[in-house]
């Protein structure tokens, strides 16, 4: 089991308030009829285990999260810097603004949120399939 509790009816993003993407991906999730956890990482530190499960889930690497041309992070890292796992969560931790994008947990399916009108678009799926479901 997890340490992130995932629920079907619920979804889950993870989101920094001060960045426009992640204020716009609230913005369209507010918007939506469905229940919402949004986990401001600016003011909600995120367990060292949450991001390793986050980073399985996404089949990607503790890295892949991290944008490493924001000025936090070049300020606080050389370029070309080798991190283990263990630094990545610092890094995350200790400096939230530098997740790259939005987290988005839909169940047992999660996202990356590049653009807001992706979830939009991972809204619609969902309501696609819950409507075939009911159909037969």
């Amino acid at each position: 089991m997890g340490t992130i509790a995932t629920d079907k009816r619920k979804i889950i993003l993870y989101y920094h308030s001060e960045n426009s993407l992640g204020k716009q991906a609230y913005g369209y999730l507010q918007a939506s009829k469905k229940k919402i956890l949004a986990i401001d990482i600016s003011k909600t530190k995120v367990t060292g285990m949450q991001w390793l499960e986050i980073s399985e889930n996404l089949h990607t690497i503790l890295s892949k999260l991290v944008n490493q041309d924001h000025p936090n992070f070049k300020d606080h890292y050389d370029s070309g810097i080798t991190l283990d796992k263990e630094d990545w969560i610092k890094v995350l931790q200790n400096h939230p603004e530098t997740l790259r994008c939005p987290i988005l947990i839909d169940g047992n399916n999660y996202h990356l949120i590049e653009t807001p009108s992706e979830i939009s678009k991972h809204l619609e799926k969902e309501d696609t399939s819950i409507d075939t479901r009911s159909k037969k």
